[in-house]
Order: C-alpha cells, then sequence, then structure tokens
C-alpha cells in the first residue's frame, strides 16, 4: 500500500523546510512555497507555475493541497454572517462561519467532527463524537474564509455577480480566528497548537495571538499544559452554572472535571500566564438567569482576572429552553459590574437564522 499523501496545510514552515531537505532540494524554495499557500491561497498545484520542476514533481508525486469543498454555502438574512459545509477527505463534514462586526472579520473554525463532551443545549453535543481534525483540516477552514475574503475584493472592482450571496463588503481581511466552533479544541490540543502555530506565521496569514480565541467546556489537562507551555491566546472557559450540580446537569463533562478542579486549573492558568479568562454564560431563561445566579458567578470568580461573556441560549433541534429575556440579561450584567466590579458583555448574535450562531453548529443536513 503506498504511503498516504502529505496535506500541505499540515505542516509548519519549519516542518517543510524540513521535508525539502529529506527530498534533497533546496530549502530556499520553501519561502516561495508558503507564499504561493498562505499570501495568494494558491487552490492547486496548477495555480504555483514558479516552483522548480524537481519541487512540483516531488509535491505532484508526494502531496496534496487539503483545500475542502464547499458542500453548502449559506447567508444570513443578518448581512454579516456566511456559513459553510465543507467536505472532508472521508465523506464527513463539518461547518465553519464567516463573521463580520465592525472593523473585523472572524472566523469560527471546528476542531472535530462531532464532539464527544454533550453540552446539552449544544447541536454539535447533540451530534456525539467521530473523529479529531488534523492540523490541516483547521487550517484549511481559515484558508477557506481568506480565500472567500480575497474574492470578494476582487469582485469590488468588477462589481458583485447580478443575484450574489457573497458578502458586499469589500477589501476585508481574515483577522480574527475564534475555535469555538464543532468540537471541544483541548481534546484535540495537539492538533490545534500546531494548526495556532501555522496560522500565526509572520510570512502567512500572521495571525496576532491576541486575535486567537480558544473555547474550552472545561478540559483540566488542557488547561494546565496551555498554562504550562505559555500558549499567548485568549483563553474562553464554558462556565454556565456556578455549582457542580447545576453546571453538571447542561454540561456533562463537569462530572469527569468538578467545578472546583476547574476553577483550580483556571487560577493556577491566570497566576501563571497573567493573562484574564473569558467565562463564557448561556443565559437560559428560568434556568441560570436569576439575581441569585448572577450573585453566584459572581462570588465564583471573586479576586480572578475575568470577564463574563452572556450568551443568549440559541435555539436547538435537541433542548427546548428558552433564552433569557433582554431585561433579565441587563438586571444579570448590571449585578456583576455594581456588587462585584466584574466586566461582562451580550455576545451579538450573528446567524441564527441559518443555524450559525453559538452552540448551533452541527451540519446543514441535521440543522
Amino acid at each position: 500500500m503506498p504511503a498516504p499523501r502529505l496535506n500541505l496545510y499540515d505542516l509548519t514552515r519549519e516542518q517543510l523546510r524540513v521535508q525539502l531537505v529529506r527530498w534533497e532540494l533546496n530549502p530556499v524554495h520553501v519561502a516561495r512555497l508558503w507564499n504561493y499557500l498562505y499570501i495568494e491561497l494558491a487552490a492547486s498545484l496548477d495555480a504555483m507555475p514558479e516552483l522548480p520542476p524537481k519541487l512540483r514533481a516531488r509535491l505532484a508525486a508526494e502531496t496534496h493541497l487539503g483545500v475542502l469543498p464547499t458542500a453548502l454555502e449559506t447567508a444570513s438574512s443578518d448581512g454579516f454572517t456566511h456559513k459553510y459545509l465543507l467536505a472532508l477527505n472521508d465523506a464527513e463534514k463539518i461547518e465553519t462561519v464567516l463573521m463580520r462586526f465592525t472593523g473585523r472579520v472572524t472566523a469560527c473554525v471546528s476542531s472535530q467532527v462531532g464532539c464527544a463532551m454533550g453540552c446539552v443545549f449544544c447541536a454539535t453535543g447533540q451530534m456525539g463524537y467521530t473523529r479529531h481534525l488534523t492540523p490541516g483540516e483547521i487550517v484549511a477552514q481559515a484558508v477557506h474564509v481568506a480565500r472567500a475574503l480575497k474574492n470578494v475584493a476582487g469582485l469590488a472592482e468588477a462589481g458583485p455577480k447580478p443575484g450574489s450571496a457573497t458578502p458586499a463588503t469589500p477589501r476585508a481581511r481574515l483577522r480574527n480566528i475564534v475555535l469555538m466552533g464543532m468540537g471541544e479544541p483541548l481534546h484535540n490540543y495537539d492538533a490545534v497548537m500546531t494548526a495556532i502555530d501555522i496560522l500565526r506565521d509572520e510570512t502567512g496569514l500572521a495571525l496576532g495571538a491576541e486575535r486567537i480565541t480558544l473555547s474550552t467546556v472545561g478540559v483540566v489537562p488542557g488547561i494546565l499544559r496551555l498554562a504550562k507551555e505559555m500558549r499567548p491566546l485568549h483563553l474562553a472557559v464554558s462556565l454556565h452554572a456556578a455549582t457542580q450540580a447545576e453546571r453538571a446537569a447542561l454540561v456533562p463533562a463537569a462530572k469527569k472535571w468538578p467545578l472546583d478542579e476547574l476553577m483550580a486549573a483556571c487560577r493556577t492558568y491566570s497566576e501563571t500566564t497573567g493573562r484574564r479568562i473569558f467565562y463564557e454564560w448561556t443565559l437560559i431563561e428560568g434556568k441560570n438567569d436569576s439575581e441569585a445566579h448572577a450573585r453566584a458567578v459572581g462570588e465564583l470568580l471573586r479576586g480572578l482576572s475575568a470577564q463574563v461573556n452572556l450568551i443568549p441560549l440559541n435555539p436547538t433541534n435537541g433542548y427546548a429552553g428558552t433564552p433569557t429575556r433582554s431585561d433579565a440579561a441587563k438586571r444579570f450584567q448590571k449585578i456583576l459590574a455594581e456588587e462585584f466590579d466584574l466586566p461582562s458583555t451580550v455576545r451579538q448574535r450573528r446567524g441564527i437564522d441559518i443555524a450559525a450562531g453559538c452552540g448551533q453548529l452541527a451540519v446543514a443536513e441535521a440543522s
């Protein structure tokens, strides 16, 4: 059986250099190849005409460019959100979201097919777990969004095609990545960190660490490893409840990593790295949105470098909860601010009508 072909998106620039040395080729050509991959965003080897013939022959024989075909593209009526259903080589599918905010464009990328954490209000958790994504499959999602934005910039000069659903804002550039799509990033730690290293490479997409956010349901070993490795990224922890019993009812992973262990890991992370943690709280009417709940989370986070991101529940087919009303969310925020001096934001909702919001990603056929 022939060896599997290397996915070029799986390789860091250093790994690519090592590969050329193994092929007895001049590693100086890495710069041109990397430029094709992450600056010109070439979608095939045919779009890389300036590579030396010997390198082109090796690439054609032993590698592939892991571009993820679009099985379905959906535009939200909010005018700011696109969701892409992307096909993987093994016929599995994942979802990736392009979101526009004032002054920035963000890609919400997936790290797994499905998810093993089972959060009851999350469509991905309701799917169950299929497999991890490779570094290249994670990177390819960011490249997909960057290429879509580049195509829009090209259309800006010629004018959009009649009836096109392509986002209309010209010359936008991908600057932010949130690992908040399908899957638990810290359950797929090594692949995720390799992908982040590739996305941060200053000669490629050059995403700053301050523009990358990783969201975890509370995988304690992963949080502690992030702290030990001093990874410079934003960490968001899905909290959703301030007692072990209430959290375990919403987040089954809390049975494996109880709340007290999670908070100890978060304290270690903040003390080691000096970084603030963003604690995510999905607001569910009558479940975790009362004044008592606000005070409970305030007490839980007292003395920590923290910010609370309040996320009104988004609808999924598998959970019957109702999002908190706006007045209750404001009251929750007021208690956090006035009684605990704890900053908070209410998440801007994007793409709810196309099931592209927080907790809604699954696959289009199941959305």
